[in-house]
């Protein structure tokens, strides 16, 4: 049987550090990913998995729909909408590019699959930098975006509550790992939702057209995602199962 292909866009980052040290200074950098978790949980339940970080989505997501349904899924982790809709050719040289949101939300209606997962720059992020909310994504969700920072940070940790047994849940123990934060949203009035976090959803699911899309709100890998939760026994089963899910259209 041929394996389904995913796309995973996001989950990486660079950091820049200036050192003092009395009189002098100096910087460091460094590239850290955070892909490999998801990736790996994924590829164990049958995916092959594309991951493109951060700094290559804007040139190299696909741009058209022949690119874009050579893979079953896209999943949306970590990522600002402003890195798909501005391009060098767009911000450098006033060029036209399509707009890949609409080109998302058509590749769904049209068939495949859309998983959006949290973190400071997906759903409305940090200073609400992600803006997936003012794009053609936000009609496509089974959840509404805020329109201001939707952090919800909790250092002291908050358990998930599980409101009703789904086919995504298949082989994830009743017990969950608490989580340090995930970005508040509105469920739509035809989400499915399985899972909350503090009375917000923690997975939201819906069909749109002939495809489907689902929201997993906290982190897949650190900081909001606690190695309790990485290495916790229903990770790989969850991810499995949101993804057999998505993909049976």
């Amino acid at each position: 049987m041929q394996r389904k292909k995913i796309l995973l866009a996001g989950e990486s980052w660079s950091s820049q550090t200036t050192h003092v040290k009395g009189f002098n200074s100096f910087s460091s950098s460094v590239y850290e990913t955070g892909e490999r978790w998801l990736k790996k949980a994924l590829e164990e339940s049958g995916y092959d998995v594309f991951f493109l970080p951060n700094h290559l989505v804007s040139e190299e997501f696909p741009f058209t729909m022949g690119e874009l349904k050579k893979y079953d899924a896209i999943i949306l982790s970590d990522v600002g909408s402003d890195t798909l809709l501005i391009t060098q050719e767009t911000f450098n040289n006033s060029h036209r590019q399509p707009n890949r949101c609409e080109l998302i939300k058509e590749y769904v209606l049209e068939g495949a699959s859309l998983l959006m997962v949290g973190g400071y720059l997906t759903f409305s992020g940090v200073d609400a930098k992600g803006r997936w909310g003012m794009t053609p994504i936000q009609d496509i969700l089974p959840v509404e975006i805020l329109q201001f920072d939707d952090r919800m940070e909790h250092p002291e940790g908050v358990k998930p509550k599980v409101i009703h047994q789904h086919d995504v849940l298949k082989g994830v123990p009743a017990e969950w790992p608490f989580f340090l934060g995930y970005n508040k949203t509105i469920p739509m009035d035809d989400a499915v939702v399985p899972v909350t976090i503090c009375d917000d959803p923690l997975i939201a699911l819906c069909q749109r057209g002939k495809g489907r899309c689902g929201i997993f709100s906290s982190d897949c890998a650190p900081h909001w995602g606690p190695p309790e939760f990485l290495s916790w026994a229903g990770y790989q089963p969850m991810w499995g199962g949101l993804m057999d899910w998505l993909t049976d259209v």
